[in-house]
């Protein structure tokens, strides 16, 4: 499969859309730019030698990207340990580093919601009652020339 028929086809069916019922963590990466947000529920199974990630879900409030971001990086984290999921996390980071900001902001809310879903898990293992963790993008999503036209536009 292509490129673009892998990218064409996350679009068309979302993969892992939805929510968890059995979840036993979630996180949230957020846009404060736009109010996007991404929410993503894992269920970690602890009967191993290393807890992973057995299964995984996510909701967006966002745009087409988001979405195919949160299809393929939950593809991609479905089946990984908690170490695997963070290594996961770091790597989409450097790769985003090499877009321009507007287009790494959707993968990155993903990225980070999987984070905040891993670093909630691991804190509720100390405290059950735990609230969900929230991480904000430091990427902006609006293109330069848009951020420009703006500013000039009184």
């Amino acid at each position: 499969m292509s490129m673009d028929a892998m990218v064409l086809d996350h679009m068309m069916n979302p993969k892992n859309y939805g929510t968890l019922p059995l979840a036993n963590a979630e996180g949230m990466g957020k846009n404060p730019q736009n109010g996007e947000k991404v929410v993503i529920y894992i269920h970690v199974k602890e009967d191993e030698i290393k807890p992973y990630i057995d299964q995984i879900a996510f909701q967006a409030i966002g745009c087409t990207t988001t979405i195919v971001a949160g299809s393929m990086l939950t593809e991609e984290a479905k089946g990984l340990t908690l170490d695997g999921a963070k290594n996961l996390v770091e790597a989409t980071m450097q790769l985003l580093e090499k877009l321009p900001p507007e287009d790494a902001a959707c993968s990155e809310m993903v990225a980070l919601a999987i984070k905040a879903a891993v670093d909630t898990y691991e804190a509720r293992k100390e405290d059950p009652d735990y609230p969900s963790i929230t991480y904000q993008v430091t990427n902006d999503c609006t293109p330069k020339e848009e951020a420009n036209n703006e500013n000039t536009a009184y």
